[in-house]
């Protein structure tokens, strides 16, 4: 397709020659001739007079020799050229085999099965909804429309997907909360895990990802939010739409998330914790109490930003300082004694 088509299809307008053939999209340092790419920031910017991409996706026109296509969001418009020439690959319709489905299950339109999938009583599957190979499927569970199960998901009982979602390989939705409580001997009594999960549309879950179910009612991943990799979400739990959970956060019991919280990785929240809508979770913070403003929080116990980084720089003076006191107290008491 040339590079008007592409303009077309993404919402942009061509600086330059519009006819330019374009085979395919790449990043800026490795695009060969026939490629687009696209600046983000300064420093992409400076690479793009080396790069050997036929045409560039920017958010205004560049003093280049390159076709530009001029785009307000121009990684969103790159994001959609990326499915545009890789569209993910969707296995074709059918039951294999190898597959066991128990009696009572629902299936939509399209629906592939893959070997060695177990799907539980009275399972609901939605149309065009994909399960990879290894794939357990408890009891009384419901998967919506397009939904795609990557190899060895498993859903334990009664738990709800939405449309469009995707879980990822291992991951495991919905076994016990941890809950115990001590018996008169000082023995761990287990406190059986009763409610569900719910997954809501367009949400995305990575690989190796436990979200356990509810103690009593449900945890919710709310619409449109996005988790990585060996994150870990304990029971009643509440992630609000559109946020982004970034890989080894673990989340306590109880806690809410509003609408597009950040947590960086390796974060992690303390039982019954809330967070405010637009609130941003630095790396390796940990939260033991509310955030409710909209901000970025940093450091143990997690605080605002601004303080966070005060503390940080101060911590390496702290042996030079701790020295300069004890010289000034020594002065101090000889000035006394005199």
């Amino acid at each position: 397709m040339n590079l008007q088509e592409i303009a077309e299809r993404i919402g942009g307008t061509v600086q330059g020659d519009g006819s330019i053939e374009i085979t395919g999209v790449e990043s800026i340092e490795r695009a060969e001739p026939g490629q687009i790419t696209f600046v983000a920031d300064k420093k992409s910017k400076d690479k793009l007079k080396t790069s050997n991409a036929s045409a560039v996706i920017v958010s205004q026109v560049l003093e280049t020799d390159k076709a530009q296509v001029i785009h307000p969001l121009p990684a969103l418009a790159f994001a959609q050229l990326i499915a545009e020439f890789h569209p993910e690959p969707r296995p074709q319709p059918g039951i294999d085999d190898q597959a066991a489905i128990a009696e009572g299950v629902q299936l939509g339109k399209d629906v592939f099965i893959g070997p060695l999938v177990t799907v539980g009583l009275d399972v609901v599957l939605g149309d065009q909804v994909a399960l990879h190979p290894g794939v357990v499927i408890q009891e009384g569970c419901r998967i919506g429309n397009h939904t795609t199960l990557f190899p060895n998901v498993t859903l334990y009982r009664h738990t709800l997907i939405g449309n469009h979602v995707t879980l990822h390989a291992g991951a495991v939705i919905g076994a016990d909360g941890f809950g115990y409580t001590p018996d008169e001997k000082g023995r761990h009594f287990k406190i059986n895990q009763v409610g569900r999960v719910v997954i809501e549309d367009h949400v995305e879950v990575g690989a190796n990802v436990c979200i356990d179910r509810a103690s009593f009612g449900e945890t919710v991943v709310r619409e449109g939010a996005k988790i990585d990799n060996l994150v870990q979400i304990a029971h009643n739990c509440d992630i609000g739409p559109h946020s982004l959970i970034v890989s080894q956060v673990g989340i306590g019991g109880t806690c809410k998330l509003g609408h597009h919280v950040i947590l960086a990785g390796h974060a992690g929240l303390s039982d019954h914790v809330t967070l405010g809508d637009q609130v941003v979770i630095a790396g390796q913070a940990g939260v033991t109490k509310d955030l409710l403003e909209p901000g970025f929080y940093g450091g143990f116990p997690a605080i605002p930003a601004m303080s966070w980084r005060r503390y940080i720089t101060t911590l390496p003076k702290l042996p030079e300082m701790s020295r300069k006191i004890q010289a000034l107290e020594k002065r101090l008491n000889a000035i006394e004694k005199e």
